[in-house]
């Protein structure tokens, strides 16, 4: 299995456990009252079960970012350039131009 796949697959159920452990913490906090709704009704496992699974798409790809953002390239220790000044040719020089105090009529139509 290539390492990407390897590496997005554990990430992806290091999210969904940690969204398993949010969704049973906010039961057992009984944020807005979810414990009650939950258990009172013929449809709360199916609310459980959503919640979890949308809290671990969201859970699995923040956990994926992160460990993407922080995988690091050797290649990056070396200064590639950036630092060089810039030179003045000929072409970029000031050309002096001649303006005549006069303004020329204005022409209509």
């Amino acid at each position: 299995m290539p390492k990407l796949v390897r590496l997005y697959i554990t990430q992806v159920a290091i999210g969904f456990g940690i969204a398993a452990v949010f969704v049973a913490m906010l039961l057992w906090f009984d944020i807005a009252n979810l414990w009650h709704l939950v258990t009172h009704s013929d449809k709360g496992l199916l609310a459980v079960i959503i919640l979890w699974v949308s809290n671990g798409i969201v859970f699995a790809g923040v956990q994926f970012a992160i460990a993407v953002m922080r995988m690091k390239d050797d290649d990056d220790d070396e200064p590639r350039g950036g630092h060089r000044q810039r030179v003045m040719t000929r072409e970029y020089m000031a050309i002096p131009v001649r303006v005549d105090d006069r303004r020329r009529p204005v022409q209509r139509r």
